[in-house]
């Protein structure tokens, strides 16, 4: 069940990089549960639109923006990824943590994000 997890936070980490509304759309019915809520220092989205939302704003800021999982690890349906965060050209912008909190089909309830809040 955990390399599940793993496959599931992969995914979900795939919509980051995507730019079209519509292909994350369909990332997230695969991947999220339909209440899933997304936190970090900077916002908490309750809906797959406000994330669409904050990811689209992170693309205006960081074109090609996306992160690469470090390490993953999981048990009892949580999560805990290292990433680093990667411009279009693969340079490493930021780091950070991030905790995930699965329901009982393996898909994603919570993503929190965890990083230095530089503003």
């Amino acid at each position: 069940m955990n390399a599940d997890l793993e496959k599931t936070w992969e995914k979900y980490t795939s919509a980051w990089k995507m730019t079209s509304k519509a292909d994350r759309l369909a990332i997230f019915s695969e991947v999220l549960a339909d209440n899933a809520v997304y936190t970090d220092p900077l916002t908490q989205a309750a809906s797959w639109d406000e994330l669409i939302n904050y990811m689209e704003n992170l693309h205006r800021q960081i074109p090609g923006a996306h992160f690469v999982t470090t390490c993953f690890m999981s048990h009892h349906q949580k999560s805990i990824a290292n990433w680093e965060m990667k411009t279009q050209e693969n340079i490493t912008v930021g780091t950070g943590i991030s905790y995930g909190e699965y329901d009982d089909q393996g898909r994603l309830l919570s993503m929190n994000g965890f990083f230095a809040n530089n503003s």
